[in-house]
């Protein structure tokens, strides 16, 4: 997968949504994939320029249960509600989700990175 900067998603989504051209249009010119920049567009709107920024983070057992019960309570998609929670990728969400079907809240705990010493 391609990583993409920081200014190219921004001038992507910018030039979306001033209407300079479609979806399709600006994916083209800036040699993306549309459904990506429909998702980046998504976040934009909802979380502005922070949706871009790196993250690197643990999330805790109740912010991933917050985000569970918000996905089966509204019954939105995952990619939505990654959006909702300005989560990278709803991979992640599906991932938790996996997780909590097979394992219980057990499986959601955060675990130590790195090798043990």
């Amino acid at each position: 997968m391609t990583k993409y900067t920081l200014e190219t998603k921004l001038k992507a989504v910018q030039e979306y949504l001033e209407g300079k051209d479609s979806y399709k249009g600006v994916a083209r010119k800036h040699n993306l994939n549309t459904t990506m920049l429909k998702k980046w567009v998504r976040q934009f709107r909802k979380n502005g320029p922070t949706a871009f920024r790196q993250r690197y983070t643990n999330h805790s057992l109740e912010f991933k249960m917050d985000v569970l019960n918000y996905l089966e309570r509204t019954g939105t998609s995952t990619t939505e509600t990654a959006v909702v929670f300005n989560i990278p990728s709803d991979s992640t969400v599906w991932k938790w989700k996996q997780l909590f079907d097979t394992g219980g809240i057990d499986a959601l705990q955060p675990k130590a990175k790195g090798r043990p010493s």
